[in-house]
């Protein structure tokens, strides 16, 4: 039921953009419901654009574009917080302060933190109200102002590994790159736990590939840089950076 809610959403936003002629945009969309929206629409005439404020972005709007239109300036700002360096605050301490203000979901994307600063991605309508009313996160004191300062506080920062598989199953490829066994991987893939490209995939026996994102909940996400090298002992090499 919810997979069929979430297609008649984005089914009724293209319709809404091919019939009007106008972009036509959604809240926040998280990778795997990016990823599923990209699916549905290529069925579609509509043409479509993603973007989250910044160019790594994994949280972003989902624009629905009418065929004269190419780009599409998206309704969403950054609101930063400054607080003193000696306090720290995590995702979930902003996060739950603007939940906290009724605030839904879908209208905030991503949040990235360093000491002294974090920096919430938002729907434009809300950002206004945001900083009226965001003076303390947590028990930490705060000003927020509306956009940001360059360099932004950075995301995950990938670090770069090197691991061998016997093949380019999923389930090999898996274990390789999160230290499984064969089995537990292929539990894994088989329980919905496992995400190739921000979809869930559910059989062991596809082939990974050079590019491909995988992410493993509660192990974290990997892109896979290469896989074409190979051991002595004939075992394949993946080079891969990896993100907690």
């Amino acid at each position: 039921m919810e997979n069929e809610l979430f297609a008649a959403k984005i089914g009724d936003a293209a319709e809404i953009c091919m019939r009007t002629s106008k972009p036509k945009f959604t809240g926040f969309l998280s990778e795997e419901e990016a990823a599923r929206a990209a699916v549905i629409l290529r069925k579609t005439e509509c043409g479509f654009a993603f973007f989250g404020g910044y160019e790594q972005a994994e949280r972003v709007m989902l624009a629905c574009l009418p065929d004269w239109c190419e780009t599409a300036e998206f309704p969403l700002k950054a609101v930063t917080f400054s607080f003193k360096d000696s306090y720290r605050l995590s995702h979930r301490d902003v996060l739950g302060t603007l939940m906290s203000l009724g605030i839904k979901r879908e209208t905030v994307g991503d949040i990235l933190i360093e000491p002294g600063r974090a920096v919430a991605f938002v729907t434009g309508d809300i950002c206004g109200y945001i900083k009226e009313q965001v003076t303390k996160i947590g028990c930490v004191g705060v000003t927020a102002t509306i956009g940001f300062r360059e360099p932004l506080p950075q995301a995950d920062k990938p670090v770069d590994g090197t691991a061998t598989a016997s093949s380019g199953r999923l389930d090999c490829v898996v274990a390789a790159l999160c230290g499984l066994s064969r089995t537990q991987a292929r539990q894994a893939v088989e329980s919905g736990l496992v995400f190739v490209n921000s979809l869930p995939c559910e059989k062991a026996t596809r082939c990974a590939a050079a590019g491909d994102r995988i992410t493993v909940r509660g192990k974290g996400k990997y892109i896979i840089d290469s896989m074409d090298g190979r051991t002595r002992k004939d075992r394949m090499v993946l080079r891969y950076q990896k993100y907690r």
